[in-house]
């Protein structure tokens, strides 16, 4: 018989919340057993699942691309085509996703350069606030 352990252990195991663990139970990520007394209770390969996910979140994956990896990792016969193409589009999403903050550090650091600083009441930063949102050809 494999060792079970409750979902505090599981929490220090995993380095995932206790509250965590209960949410993705909850929406049916992980599946532990339950003892006599009702209280979760995980094995070996509901920890490592629990690992698993906590790592494919520090990467950035969503819930929905954890639950498509998790499915991957448990078939034995997947493609791992299919893997690389989940990994592939987040890396994409990443890759906009600094994009647009080397853009937005552009501009704030521009603005930044620009501002005086001083006791006048001229300010570009507030300037280029008050413009409001960016729009089509415009920063």
């Amino acid at each position: 018989m494999t060792e079970q352990v409750s979902i505090s252990e599981a929490a220090r195991a995993t380095g995932l919340p206790a509250k965590t663990i209960r949410y993705y139970e909850e929406i049916e990520l992980v599946r532990p057993a339950r003892a006599e007394n009702g209280y979760r209770v995980f094995g070996p390969s509901q920890l490592h699942e629990l690992a698993f996910t906590a790592r494919a979140r520090a990467l950035g994956f969503s819930i929905e691309e954890c639950r498509a990896l998790l499915a991957l990792y448990r078939d034995k016969g997947r493609a791992s085509a299919e893997v690389k193409e989940i990994a592939r589009a987040h890396l994409a999403q990443i890759d906009a996703k600094i994009a647009d903050l080397t853009s937005m550090r552009q501009t704030l650091a521009h603005l930044v350069e620009t501002c005086a600083g001083d006791d006048r009441p001229d300010c570009p930063i507030l300037a280029d606030l008050a413009r409001g949102a960016p729009g089509p050809g415009r920063p």
